[in-house]
């Protein structure tokens, strides 16, 4: 596939909802396969709706994924400015060209003209409320207006917009790489607004001239644009540059995990996951909402979740660096069903990524977590810890939350167990136990294993019989890591000072 362009093209309206990245995502997988250009473009034409911070929210959102971007707002390029409303002036003259060829005319309908129109059809019994051909004669504009009255607005500086002219009962056809070929007839789409009222361009036309402007090669977008695709065929058409349309490929929903609709943040709220790969804050609002990032996803977990979101290897495997993704990614095998979001998977992945890492990485995390705690640990028994507990965890905080008992004594003990299996004899091999850690040097998992089967041979009893209590008196609970790497690193002197506060305090 050869000169491969693809851009995302988001709106800084709020935070970069996880569909987002997904659509980021699959266009960056395409242009690495293909040696091509990622381009990123904010699309901010709609400026009641831009909200501080977003653009920079999704910058920051796209590196910290590893989506890198070649050519765009952050990065330059030879197509610079990648901001729409940056690049307002060129818009107006593909907007005049329209009007010039007799397929966009200016209309000056006043609010109360459009909706007396609307209440005319739905008086009328017309489901279909549209501005568009069936409506247009009779509506304020230039294709009802003398040529003469259309000079005079528009030197009175009337409020008008420019509405694209769609063709009466006309097939529009598109081939769809996700979905095949897409037929509309034109009667269905309204003479949409190309320009508004304060001279900013709508995503429709803005969108079309910047792709061809940029030279895209294919628009990888969600499903919700699937509908305004003929019209953006027709845009080309109209302008001249259906040689140049780029491929089309359209995206299934996210659903909620149920199946039942598209994913919202009211959903994800609910379910108690996230919606957004970093925290944000509402500017207006100040609501928190919290992130993949913050809430311990791993960037390469995430993604490895995302891409099996709609698109499948046509194989067994689940696992793939973002490499793999890259050399077995194609559009062809993206399904047209929506796509379930199960968190339990993205948890799955993160557990498989995680476990992957070295001990001294897992060891990191846990300093880092540790330190904030003011908690002093070195990096020998921060890696011993997290060897210890590599297979329990799942978020890298999950590290720091199983260790505490390494660092925190037990103070209370399960009284329920304790009426259960606490005895005097149970106590005695306990204590003799202690004496043995104490004294042996350097003690290991399996030497710790050796000292209990002695002393409890010693008492004629087997270690089955104290290893429940013996958890409980060194970690307080009930159920955790391998007991006897535990010992390990808590060391021989630590159990026994341990095992002595639990007989005293229990026998009280």
């Amino acid at each position: 596939m050869d000169n491969v362009r693809v851009r995302f093209a988001p709106s800084p309206t709020g935070a970069l909802h996880i569909g987002g990245v997904r659509t980021a995502l699959y266009n960056y997988l395409l242009a690495r396969k293909h040696g091509g250009t990622m381009i990123l473009r904010i699309e901010d034409t709609d400026q009641t709706r831009y909200v501080p911070g977003a653009e920079e929210y999704i910058i920051e959102s796209l590196a910290w994924a590893g989506i890198q971007i070649d050519e765009g707002v952050g990065k330059g390029g030879p197509h610079a400015p990648y901001r729409q409303s940056e690049r307002k002036p060129l818009y107006k003259q593909y907007a005049e060209k329209l009007i010039a060829d007799g397929n966009a005319y200016y209309a000056f309908d006043t609010e109360a003209e459009l909706e007396a129109m609307r209440e005319r059809l739905k008086a009328a019994g017309d489901s279909n409320q549209q501005y568009g051909s069936q409506t247009r004669m009779q509506m304020n504009n230039s294709l009802t207006l003398s040529a003469q009255a259309v000079k005079e607005k528009l030197e009175a500086g009337v409020g008008y917009v420019i509405r694209l002219k769609v063709p009466a009962n006309q097939e529009i056809r598109l081939t769809d790489l996700i979905r095949g070929e897409v037929v509309v007839n034109s009667s269905q789409i309204d003479d949409k607004v190309l320009m508004k009222s304060d001279g900013m361009p709508t995503y429709h036309l803005a969108n079309v001239v910047d792709d061809y402007l940029m030279k895209i090669s294919h628009v990888i977008r969600g499903e919700e644009w699937l509908p305004s695709a003929p019209l953006h065929v027709l845009l080309y058409e109209f302008l001249g540059w259906k040689s140049a349309m780029p491929r089309f490929a359209h995206l299934p929903l996210l659903l909620r995990p149920d199946g039942n609709g598209k994913l919202s943040k009211r959903d994800a709220d609910r379910m108690g996951f996230p919606i957004f790969p970093l925290t944000w804050t509402d500017p207006a609002t100040h609501e928190v909402a919290k992130g993949y990032k913050e809430s311990g996803y791993l960037p390469e977990a995430l993604l490895n979740f995302l891409a099996f979101l709609g698109w499948n290897p046509g194989t067994e495997k689940e696992i793939f660096s973002l490499q793999e993704l890259i050399d077995e990614f194609t559009i062809e095998r993206i399904g047209k069903a929506g796509a379930k979001f199960d968190i339990q998977k993205a948890q799955w992945y993160n557990q498989h990524y995680l476990r992957a890492k070295s001990n001294a990485e897992l060891a990191a995390y846990l300093l880092t977590d540790l330190k904030n705690a003011n908690v002093t640990c070195d990096e020998a028994k921060a890696q011993k810890i997290a060897a210890c507990l590599r297979e329990r965890i799942t978020f890298p905080n999950d590290l720091f939350l199983q260790s505490k008992f390494f660092f925190e004594a037990p103070v209370q003990f399960d009284e329920q167990m304790i009426s259960k299996k606490w005895n005097a004899e149970v106590a005695a091999v306990l204590a003799a136990y202690g004496k043995e850690l104490q004294s042996a040097s350097g003690l290991t998992a399996e030497s710790a294993k050796a000292i209990l089967d002695a002393t409890t041979a010693q008492h004629s009893m087997k270690a089955g019989q104290v290893l429940q209590v013996l958890r409980m008196v060194l970690t307080g609970q009930g159920a955790g890591p391998d007991l006897m790497m535990s010992i390990e690193i808590m060391g021989g002197a630590e159990v026994a000072q341990r095992i002595e506060f639990a007989i005293r305090t229990i026998t009280k």
